[in-house]
């Protein structure tokens, strides 16, 4: 089950406040003191809900109230608390004396977010608003950098291995057609022998000289 209204709403007034029920309020608070909403209207003589007189007496009511413009001492302190607490805004309105919850956060989204984003600060995070974007821009150089420098000490590498291999000569591919090694022999040796007229024993394909012939001379 739900939790139940805190008061019959069907013949309640709704709308702006009139001065005549804001002075009732003041006095019966004044009398009884805060406290029991439930039961104050009627006590009161009020034809409001008991949570619409709560929140008139705290936000407008209140003696305590400060009026008129937030000080640059709040601002600061409402940037800090916030960074703390978040958005909190009950917690916060307890540290500043005389303003409430709902007046901050409306004075926060239209005001102190602007502030800081015009200093160049997050306003949900209160860090440099280009912290990020120069992170990855970092991140992007360091890493082309990098891989320029892998290709730089491939390349060397590959040059100092190339510098301790031997050469190889040039090729000369140009084919010429001759006669087998053995014809081109017995040719030699056949015209030597027409030369010199000595006598030569063949063996196989091998030539001995004649001793003979050499101790005749």
């Amino acid at each position: 089950m739900g939790r139940s209204p805190c008061c019959e709403k069907a013949h309640t007034n709704k709308g702006a406040w009139t001065r005549e029920e804001d002075e009732r309020l003041i006095a019966h608070i004044r009398t009884h003191g805060e406290g029991s909403w439930r039961s104050l209207p009627k006590a009161a003589g009020l034809l409001r809900c008991g949570k619409s007189c709560r929140l008139r007496w705290i936000n407008y009511l209140r003696p305590d109230l400060k009026r008129g413009n937030f000080t640059d001492d709040e601002d600061e302190l409402i940037i800090k608390l916030h960074s703390l607490l978040g958005n909190k805004w009950s917690l916060i309105a307890g540290r500043l004396p005389g303003r409430t919850d709902n007046e901050i956060k409306n004075y926060w989204n239209t005001h102190i977010r602007r502030k800081l984003l015009n200093r160049g600060i997050d306003p949900a995070t209160h860090r440099p608003v280009s912290t990020s974007s120069a992170s990855n821009l970092t991140m992007s150089f360091s890493s082309g950098s990098s891989v320029k420098d892998k290709r730089t000490s491939s390349s060397s590498r590959v040059d100092r291995i190339s510098s301790f291999l031997p050469r190889c000569p040039d090729l000369n591919l140009d084919l010429c057609i001759s006669p087998p090694l053995e014809e081109q022999m017995q040719q030699d040796l056949l015209i030597e022998e027409s030369n010199c007229g000595g006598e030569f024993l063949r063996l196989g394909s091998s030539f001995l000289l004649d001793y003979r012939s050499l101790e005749m001379k």
